[in-house]
């Protein structure tokens, strides 16, 4: 069991070396290979086990990264380049966009439902203040 563990700690972190590589967070990098943040995030921080459905997601998704060195640490990360795909580096491209983008969205909507509660709580405070003026 302590060998198992080992290997899959290992893996991890070369997971964590593609995301690097990629310059993508966490989040982006698990929608590029179409996981649940959730579910990659926990699994990337021991919480779940890391599946093997992760992995082919993660290899299928990054073709160039080599199977050998994601399982078993050998070799190099990135596979030896042939011959490249013709617009495979445009559509990575477009991918790390939309990711980027998504994440933004997402940030403003936080903050537009934060801005959103505290206009709520603006207008309770100021229809009290009315309320004990005309009251009082």
């Amino acid at each position: 069991m302590r060998e198992f563990n080992f290997y899959k700690l290992h893996m991890i972190t070369r997971i964590k070396d593609i995301i690097a590589y990629y310059g993508l967070s966490t989040r982006a990098f698990a929608m590029k290979c179409g996981l649940k943040d959730n579910t990659f995030s926990n699994q990337l921080n021991g919480m779940r086990e890391l599946s093997l459905t992760t992995v082919n997601a993660i290899l299928f998704s990054n073709e160039e990264i080599s199977a050998e060195w994601l399982l078993r640490g050998k070799g190099f990360m990135l596979l030896q380049k042939e011959e490249t795909e013709p617009g495979m580096e445009k559509l990575k491209s477009i991918v790390y966009t939309i990711a980027n983008l998504q994440d933004e969205i997402n940030e403003k909507t936080v903050l537009t439902q934060r801005l959103l509660e505290e206009n709520q709580k603006l207008k309770g405070e100021l229809a009290m203040l009315k309320n004990e003026r005309n009251v009082g």
